[in-house]
């Protein structure tokens, strides 16, 4: 065989292997094992699709020009989220964005191993932007105290409330959400079917869960976080929204709609414009409970 085949042929084979994903060691936990589930990808509407595992949302945005990838689950998730991109027909190489809810463990821990695999730029808020790099909750998150560290993601591109990112003509939107953690963040963006054109929300997560010794109405170490995560819960509320998937997909019943649709029974069961204001609603009661928990515990 001739030298010059036998280079092409080197260099292809080393081009294959950079492209494969090259997935970090699991992450243990109680929870992890349900959270990371086999799950069947599936159109949510338009160029958007679920590709992530049974407990952990992640979503892609294909276009022709390069695709926009939503929460990366855990370390262990990158697999099955490379292995559902290729069964729609698409390919994690071809991934130029991805973005991320919240920087804890079972939403972030994948992404270092799908930036790999498509050295993708990922974008981050302030607060979110300095959980990745270090690959650990700061310190200002509620649930610092539990630890649950992930790899550290580099490639990061800091973004502001409202900011609009573009992949080819597709645009996604920043909101920044903050309060589960100090860089929450919601994105929203339109995907279209023919001339229908639907207002999509990937809303972060708004629940008040913390370590034992962390208080939302503040002590001597911290102040009072219950303004900035209120004014969150309004922000996801008031959203355009048309179709909502939560990080959680069990949060907005995702996968009840999913089967009442696929079933037949309602071909729109995935479009709620009520999906936004009802989850909020919910995390407010939360919010509040907690509230008066610590109230209640401080007398």
């Amino acid at each position: 065989m001739h030298t010059r085949s036998l280079i092409t042929i080197g260099l292809l084979l080393l081009t294959q292997d950079e492209n494969q994903l090259r997935p970090d060691p699991p992450i243990v936990c109680d929870a992890c094992d349900g959270w990371n589930r086999a799950q069947t990808p599936f159109r949510i509407f338009g160029n958007a699709y679920y590709v992530g595992v049974g407990g952990l949302s992640a979503i892609l945005v294909a276009t022709d020009d390069g695709h926009i990838l939503l929460d990366g689950g855990l370390p262990q998730s990158a697999a099955l989220i490379d292995a559902n991109i290729r069964a729609l027909g698409f390919r994690t190489q071809d991934i130029r964005l991805i973005v991320n809810s919240h920087a804890h463990f079972d939403h972030a821990g994948g992404i270092a191993a799908l930036q790999r695999a498509s050295r993708a730029t990922v974008a981050a808020s302030p607060a979110a932007a300095e959980a990745l790099r270090t690959g650990r909750p700061t310190a200002d998150d509620p649930q610092f105290a539990y630890g649950g560290s992930f790899p550290a993601v580099g490639g990061l591109r800091v973004v502001q409330d409202g900011e609009t990112l573009s992949v080819g003509d597709q645009e996604i939107t920043v909101r920044f959400t903050p309060g589960h953690t100090p860089g929450g963040t919601s994105w929203t963006w339109r995907s279209c079917e023919g001339a229908r054109c639907l207002d999509m929300v990937y809303a972060d997560s708004l629940t008040a869960v913390s370590a034992p010794d962390f208080r939302y109405t503040g002590d001597d170490t911290h102040p009072s976080i219950v303004e900035t995560f209120q004014r969150s819960i309004d922000t996801v509320a008031a959203l355009p929204c048309d179709v909502m998937v939560s990080t959680h997909p069990e949060f907005s019943n995702l996968f009840d709609k999913l089967g009442r649709r696929d079933r037949g029974i309602d071909p729109d069961a995935l479009i709620d414009a009520q999906g936004c204001r009802e989850y909020a609603a919910g995390a407010a009661e939360t919010l509040e409970r907690r509230i008066a928990e610590e109230q209640s515990a401080a007398r």
